[in-house]
């Protein structure tokens, strides 16, 4: 009888025996693997952001249209912005308030250092004072508050912003000045890229 027709013997396998062994072990984990990627694969694709979502991580807006006096609201990333182009009245008003009468002494600036003040100057666009750009939310329970448009109450500092849900009170340069919200109206990550145009985010 050839060596090829002895019955195998499990309980002594050969060097060649354990080689096929252990190639197949290699292959069917290799394939098993391949396979249990691309069924997770989906389920782990659909927790990336859509292209809608991607789209607005930047917003662009032409300040040119905005006279003096006027606000507008744009959308960035879900969230309302409120953009006024302030008066010179405003200016002042914000500017002649000590930081330490206000609520939240803080800048809440996503440009500028997370201890930076909240002075007027803080809040405001660097080197372009008139220009206000703020997240339009309320930080006391999310509202939006009133303010932006034309006969809307806008509160008694100056004509800033009013919350009608719990009556917080925010100046001309969106910082809280009556409760209940405990932080200033945050301003979002943003600069010029031109003489009048921004871009948020």
């Amino acid at each position: 009888m050839a060596n090829h027709d002895i019955p195998l013997d499990p309980a002594n396998p050969t060097d060649e025996e354990l080689s096929r062994r252990d190639v197949m072990l290699i292959a069917a984990g290799g394939f098993a693997t391949i396979g249990a990627a691309a069924a997770l694969w989906p389920l782990l694709d659909q927790m990336n952001p859509d292209a809608s979502t991607l789209s607005l991580a930047t917003t662009d807006v032409d300040l040119a249209p905005i006279a003096e006096g006027q606000a507008i609201t744009v959308m960035w990333r879900g969230k309302p912005i409120f953009i006024r182009h302030r008066t010179k009245k405003e200016i002042e008003e914000a500017k002649e308030v000590p930081v330490n009468d206000l609520i939240d002494p803080l800048a809440r600036n996503a440009n500028l250092p997370n201890d930076a003040e909240a002075t007027d100057l803080n809040r405001a666009a660097p080197e372009r004072e008139p220009w206000l750009v703020m997240i339009g939310v309320c930080t006391h329970l999310g509202c939006i508050p009133q303010g932006q448009s034309p006969g809307q109450y806008r509160g008694k500092f100056g004509g800033g912003w009013f919350c009608p849900c719990h009556g917080s009170q925010y100046d001309t340069a969106g910082r809280v000045r009556i409760g209940p919200a405990p932080e200033n109206l945050a301003i979002p990550p943003y600069s010029f890229t031109a003489d009048t145009k921004i871009r948020i985010g």
